[in-house]
């Protein structure tokens, strides 16, 4: 209790209960939510906080000091809108999440391993080719995934779930392109 505590559900929509039934009992807790991820914001920088009523207002205290984005008048309207629009917000999140769980079977199909995801992407690595030679054979394609030149992250790809057609693509190519694959040198 002698520290604040931040849980940050960005990806909230897409997974469990939340942790905002916690806040009762602790004053100490903070969490926090975007409309990033699920309500497909994140351009707009829209989020929000919930906590002890001295918690938010320290927050509010110091805010302006560290947060260059302030909202403007039609981001708050588009973010207004896109809670009051409940119905539109369950159907996009239930296409998401549907087509996330049919993506992890042909991912596995295909020979990729990869975390369980209750997120908008999935962390895919594949069994034999590198995630460097699919990166740059799907960007040649103008299929777009992230790579992340990084240790423990340089043999696998962010792939965001997009809607079924997009995946779709992105499968096909890897059909061939997995089953077609060579390592470099070798000419068999």
């Amino acid at each position: 209790q002698d520290v604040i505590v931040i849980v940050d559900e960005a990806y909230i929509d897409f997974a469990g209960p939340s942790a905002r039934e916690l806040l009762p009992g602790y004053d100490n807790l903070l969490v926090v939510q975007t409309f990033s991820k699920s309500r497909s914001m994140a351009g707009v920088r829209i989020g929000f906080a919930l906590g002890s009523p001295a918690l938010i207002k320290a927050l509010n205290d110091v805010k302006y000091a560290y947060n260059s984005y302030t909202m403007n008048l039609p981001s708050q309207i588009a973010g207004t809108q896109a809670v009051k629009d409940r119905a539109y917000f369950e159907e996009t999140r239930a296409k998401i999440m549907t087509t996330r769980e049919r993506s992890k079977k042909r991912f596995a199909e295909l020979g990729f391993t990869f975390p369980d995801s209750m997120t908008n992407f999935i962390l895919v690595t594949h069994e034999r080719v590198p995630a460097r030679a699919i990166f740059d054979a799907l960007k040649k394609e103008q299929i777009y995934v992230r790579y992340f030149n990084a240790p423990r992250l340089d043999n696998s790809l962010r792939v965001s779930i997009g809607t079924d057609e997009e995946m779709d693509v992105l499968f096909r190519f890897l059909e061939q392109y997995v089953k077609e694959w060579k390592p470099a040198g070798n000419s068999e």
